[in-house]
């Protein structure tokens, strides 16, 4: 498998980020870690692994990159409108810093995204606000609002990602459109952790079934707790689907 180490100074966050690149052709998948995670996350739970087969024979690339969540939204330390602040400076790292060097690397004209735990926030949050970067979203075990980080504290950047809240009012009919045509997979467990997780599922299930958007809402057994060993099993399987049918 080709992989790539790639580091550098990052001018919105103003420190230094990491990422790694594993692939040589195919579908590129940014990939986010769990809360407070690093670039190097997937590859050592065995996520990369699991996903061998579909990254050796080029049909996706995945794309790992740093989280800063303990600077942003589980920083306890700062006031909810800075951690917001903070995550508005990830956001352009990722949008004006990663995603040009995955086009570089890739003529594919979006990406998919996916994330487990705060990533799988993170990746669904990403794609439902920039769907011109984004066409498929796999959410593992995510939550989509921000109660249990910063409670009730409401600004605009908060609003704006927080999906289950800026969904429920969007009527923008470009970017309906743009959620439309991507692939939506919604997934969580019924087991151990994951009752804060169904429930924003669930919710969030109810905002796209009304606003007329597809989307693949998928809960697994009570068996099925937040953890590693059952995002191994879920990652290929739901990657091995959207390949055969894919948005681009």
């Amino acid at each position: 498998m080709k992989i790539e180490y790639h580091k550098w100074a990052s001018p919105a966050l103003s420190q230094e980020m990491e990422l790694k690149v594993y692939g040589h052709a195919g579908k590129p998948v940014l990939v986010f870690p769990a809360q407070g995670g690093r670039f190097f996350e997937f590859e050592d739970f065995g996520m990369v692994d699991a996903c061998h087969a579909l990254i050796e024979c080029g049909d996706i690339m995945f794309f790992t990159v740093d989280s800063v969540d303990t600077q942003s939204w589980a920083n306890a330390h700062a006031h909810p409108a800075e951690r917001a602040r903070r995550h508005e400076a990830y956001d352009r790292y990722i949008t004006q810093e990663v995603v040009p060097l995955m086009r570089q690397k890739s003529a594919h004209p979006k990406f998919w995204t996916t994330g487990v735990s705060m990533g799988g926030y993170h990746c669904a949050n990403f794609f439902f606000r920039h769907p011109d970067i984004f066409d498929g979203v796999i959410s593992l075990s995510g939550l989509f609002q921000l109660r249990m980080f910063i409670g009730e504290y409401m600004d605009d950047n908060v609003y704006f990602n927080s999906p289950l809240a800026y969904l429920a009012n969007l009527n923008d009919p470009w970017y309906l459109d743009q959620y439309r045509q991507s692939r939506i997979v919604i997934c969580a467990g019924q087991g151990a952790w994951e009752e804060a997780m169904l429930a924003d599922v669930r919710q969030l299930e109810t905002i796209l079934r009304a606003k007329q958007i597809p989307a693949w809402i998928d809960l697994w057994g009570g068996d099925v707790n937040h953890d590693w060993p059952w995002w191994r099993k879920q990652l290929p399987y739901f990657l091995e689907r959207l390949v055969q049918t894919p948005a681009s």
